[in-house]
């Protein structure tokens, strides 16, 4: 592949899922009994966040390097868990009403150290509705970010390392979209009680736990890979999203299958594999990851690789900017291809 310019990759096409959703359908019409929602992830919510908190009463009396590694191998994984139930909860993908997934969203993010679910939930719908447009899409990296971070393998360890910050500033950019309402005040409300409690009870060790958990579970690891893996280019192609098969799956939800949530976001986590199989027609097309490790690394030394890696689009294909508009809240989504043509197999 050719350097990369130091510039988004432009599209003046829709994106692809609504209409390979339709396509899907209209072959593959049993697909629809796979939609609605996983009661069950609310169990697993409650096993995670008490293994977390269970993990940081045991650090105390530990060296702060040992608390550092137990948050690399075990807290960032955990964490990673959560990430994923929060956006379960952001799809209401846990339960049919709203109020639940929102209180089992709170609930998921009381380890993650930082009020997150909430400004997740708002984003990451508009990221569906409005994928790659600019000025809607929170996924997509700021003009500047790109521009700082350039195509070194330090600048780009330190953006995976400091992924949470740069996450928090990408908001104000956008356009239409309120940062603080009153959920979002319940969302900070709510962990920062959290957090006093644990730094009261445990101590801070137990807290500095969560907190190195955090930063791990979406920086500077083999998981942290995952944000490359969504959407940015690292193949050639006009592909712009991207799915992940390899064996973390079983530890994350099975966040991977990517291009299956946004054809379908109304299908939850412990299905999203049979939509791959129902339509292999589909998926086999497309090229996928298989290591999110190999995937690190190359992301990091290969220098024709940067942020600028994404497509951007400016036309909002006539989709209006409402909270309720967006497709991941409506039952069935874009269509598909399953299996696809193995990239990064470890």
């Amino acid at each position: 592949m050719a350097k990369l310019p130091d510039g988004f990759q432009r599209s003046s096409v829709p994106e692809p899922h609504r209409a390979r959703t339709k396509r899907l359908l209209k072959e593959h019409p049993h697909i629809r009994k796979l939609i609605g929602p996983n009661p069950r992830t609310f169990w697993w919510t409650c096993g995670l966040v008490a293994f977390q908190t269970f993990v940081a009463l045991l650090v105390q009396g530990l060296s702060w390097w040992v608390v550092f590694g137990l948050a690399y191998v075990v807290g960032a994984f955990a964490n990673h868990a959560l990430f994923v139930v929060i956006h379960e909860a952001t799809h209401n993908l846990i339960f049919r009403r709203r109020l639940p997934n929102m209180l089992t969203g709170l609930l998921a993010n009381l380890p993650l150290f930082f009020p997150s679910f909430v400004s997740f939930k708002k984003y990451h719908l508009k990221h569906h509705a409005f994928q790659g447009v600019y000025d809607l899409d929170a996924d997509l990296p700021s003009e500047w970010e790109a521009r700082l971070i350039g195509h070194s393998a330090f600048g780009k360890a330190l953006w995976l390392l400091l992924f949470p910050f740069f996450q928090m500033v990408r908001p104000f950019r956008l356009k239409e979209i309120p940062v603080f309402d009153g959920w979002t005040a319940v969302n900070w409300i709510s962990q920062v009680g959290f957090n006093v409690a644990v730094y009261l009870v445990l101590g801070p060790k137990a807290l500095g736990y969560m907190g190195f958990s955090l930063l791990f579970s979406i920086g500077l690891h083999p998981l942290g890979a995952r944000w490359i893996q969504r959407h940015y280019i690292t193949n050639d192609g006009d592909q712009e999203t991207f799915s992940y098969y390899g064996p973390l799956n079983k530890l994350a939800f099975n966040v991977g299958y990517h291009n299956e949530h946004h054809d379908f976001p109304s299908v939850a986590w412990d299905k999203l594999p049979r939509i791959r199989e129902a339509a292999p027609n589909f998926y086999d097309r497309l090229f996928w990851h298989g290591s999110w490790t190999r995937l690190l690394f190359k992301f990091l030394f290969d220098s024709k690789l940067s942020l600028y890696a994404r497509i951007v689009r400016e036309d909002r294909a006539g989709v209006p900017l409402t909270d309720e508009s967006t497709p991941d809240v409506e039952p069935v989504r874009s269509p598909n291809m399953p299996r696809a043509n193995a990239s990064y197999q470890v």
